[in-house]
């Protein structure tokens, strides 16, 4: 099964109008408690979240995964740090690559394989404005495309 693939739970949309992702990688997610509930249920929010390579293991940061309804005395934090599974060739490339200027680690997507919560991240490097509105302008651009030749037929 392709990396990405899998029940979708949550996307970070900002990470492509903000970040060039030049590279993706499918990481498992530490999680404690009910989290594992709540994210089935659809409860967690990736905007700000991101993550970092610290002593050698990679860390999300912000991800907000809201406590479980039934979930009482053992419920988690919600935005704790939460450790990335990696392989150690994969964290000693990333930690390579993002100590060049411009590149940062930013989490796509959450979703279930196999009954399991994995995060894919983006080795991204951050745009600027200027090339934020050359991308807004190719999408309108391709959208009237696309309604000409769609009102032709």
């Amino acid at each position: 099964m392709p990396k990405g693939t899998g029940k979708v739970i949550a996307q970070n949309k900002k990470a492509n109008h903000d970040y060039f992702i030049e590279e993706t990688i499918e990481a498992g997610l530490v999680l404690q408690g009910t989290e594992i509930k709540a994210i089935r249920a659809g409860r967690i929010n990736m905007k700000d979240s991101f993550a970092r390579v610290e002593r050698g293991e990679v860390f999300l940061h912000n991800l907000h995964i809201s406590p479980y309804e039934q979930g009482n005395r053992y419920n988690h934090e919600p935005t704790r740090t939460r450790k990335l599974l990696l392989h150690r060739k994969q964290i000693s490339k990333l930690i390579g690559e993002t100590q060049q200027a411009g590149y940062s680690l930013v989490p796509i997507k959450v979703y279930l394989k196999n009954g399991f919560a994995k995060v894919l991240i983006g080795l991204g490097k951050g745009k600027k404005k200027y090339d934020k509105r050359e991308d807004l302008k190719q999408k309108q651009a391709k959208r009237d495309m696309d309604r000409a030749v769609k009102d032709r037929y």
